[in-house]
């Protein structure tokens, strides 16, 4: 069997962090086991799908590097859903009911001041023939239900929590289609599921209750149902379910500096057992994934955490994968010398200005300029070809008899302007004489 899955968002906004991490899974998913990931476009709700938005999901998950096999959109496939729907209905598993809107909210209520649950009493089924044609006179039109089987147990396993059962009794009938034609989610979703071959499904635990009612229209459809794990929501750094998650997407992450590895790093481990590791090949990551590793309590996403792995991200970068990004003038030796200091790949700009000058060099005390004054001396006199820091440090401390902080403070200060940054002995040799020289000069 070719493991297939797929990640089904509607281009209603941009995908935000909990759709990202869903995409990842089933992306990983497929990756583990050499299958195919579908993009499945719902865009079955015309006023509010728009196409910018199809784009940006496209672009966020290029952005991540979630390269699917095969897109599809929904849009394009109503006369499949026409089909399997003029079945269901021959087949007496899909009926119109005719209650409106307010009808409808005054049985729920009716039902919950009763302390019952509100499910729906299929009246709409006790109708006769005629009944439905006086309504139809009237111009009222149906909304079409799929009718449960009552007496069908509902059991899964679930590939992350486990054996599940549902009492179809207890449920609703769903309403699968709109009075005025439109179709909503359920139905349309599982049958193309079917279409496709869609073995696997990873979405959030918010759904277990949608799979129940689906994996009764797979059956009725007379089709294998994938297998689906639920994975647990995530959650802020408060602890609860978060507002602030459903506005964190691809552009905040970019505009942020976060580098899509990071994003993948924490998504893919965060909910799991196993540690987050800064790769950047997600190769590992890939290879050791595992249903079994998912936990049930909420999964906490930590924009601190994030910040973290992106730095230990950035310190493994390659001149190659960030030269686009930096300054002008600014090459491989320079690059490497500066990352170790980077928690962000746009922060080397900060320190190719270091490197190319003019710096702010501190005020010194009297003692300090008479030091940098002789170092200024002495760097006019040292081996630049080979490692001039060392040089440098080597021969002030024998002429001063300065060691430690004393020695080496001052040069960083008067050479970047900083009391902090890279390896000066990575940095100097960037500097060279003469800016060093002139730098050293000028603070003494």
């Amino acid at each position: 069997m070719t493991v297939i899955t797929r990640f089904a968002p509607s281009p209603t906004g941009s995908l935000h962090v909990g759709n990202i991490r869903a995409a990842l899974h089933n992306w990983m998913f497929g990756q583990r086991h050499g299958g195919r990931f579908v993009l499945r476009i719902d865009d079955t709700d015309a006023e509010r799908s728009e196409e910018r938005f199809v784009d940006g999901i496209r672009a966020d998950l290029a952005w991540l590097g979630l390269t699917p096999d095969l897109e599809v959109r929904q849009s394009e496939r109503f006369a499949l859903y026409q089909a399997r729907f003029d079945a269901l209905v021959a087949a007496g598993r899909i009926y119109p009911a005719y209650e409106s809107a307010q009808e409808l909210d005054l049985k729920r209520k009716i039902l919950l001041g009763r302390g019952l649950p509100p499910v729906y009493d299929r009246a709409a089924l006790a109708l006769g023939d005629a009944d439905r044609a006086r309504l139809e006179a009237d111009g009222v039109r149906p909304h079409w239900r799929f009718k449960l089987d009552h007496d069908a147990p509902i059991t899964w396993d679930d590939l992350i929590r486990g054996p599940q059962a549902f009492d179809a009794k207890t449920m609703s009938d769903p309403v699968i289609r709109r009075a005025d034609g439109s179709w909503l989610y359920m139905l349309p979703s599982a049958i193309d599921d079917a279409d496709l071959g869609i073995t696997h499904v990873v979405r959030g635990e918010d759904h277990v209750s949608n799979t129940a009612l689906q994996l009764q229209m797979f059956e009725a459809m007379g089709v294998a149902p994938p297998r689906f794990a639920h994975e647990a929501l995530l959650t802020g750094t408060e602890g609860k379910l978060s507002k602030r998650l459903g506005s964190l997407g691809v552009a905040h992450f970019r505009d942020e500096g976060i580098e899509p590895q990071a994003v993948i790093v924490l998504l893919a481990r965060i909910g799991t057992s196993d540690p987050v590791e800064p790769v950047v090949d997600p190769a590992p990551l890939i290879a050791a994934f595992d249903f079994a590793r998912f936990g049930r309590a909420p999964a906490r996403f930590d924009e601190g955490e994030l910040a973290q792995v992106n730095a230990r991200i950035v310190h493994q970068l390659p001149f190659a994968a960030v030269a686009d990004r930096l300054p002008a003038g600014m090459g491989a030796a320079e690059w490497d010398a500066v990352r170790p200091n980077l928690a962000r790949v746009a922060e080397a700009a900060d320190w190719w200005r270091v490197i190319e000058g003019p710096i702010d060099a501190p005020t010194m005390d009297d003692e300090t300029r008479g030091y940098l004054v002789q170092a200024a001396a002495v760097a006019g006199t040292i081996d630049w070809a080979g490692d001039p820091w060392h040089a440098l440090t080597g021969a002030l401390k024998a002429a001063t008899g300065r060691k430690g902080k004393a020695l080496f403070l001052p040069l960083r200060q008067a050479l970047t302007g900083l009391d902090h940054g890279p390896d000066m002995a990575a940095l100097l040799p960037l500097i060279g004489r003469e800016r060093a020289v002139a730098r050293l000069s000028a603070a003494g």
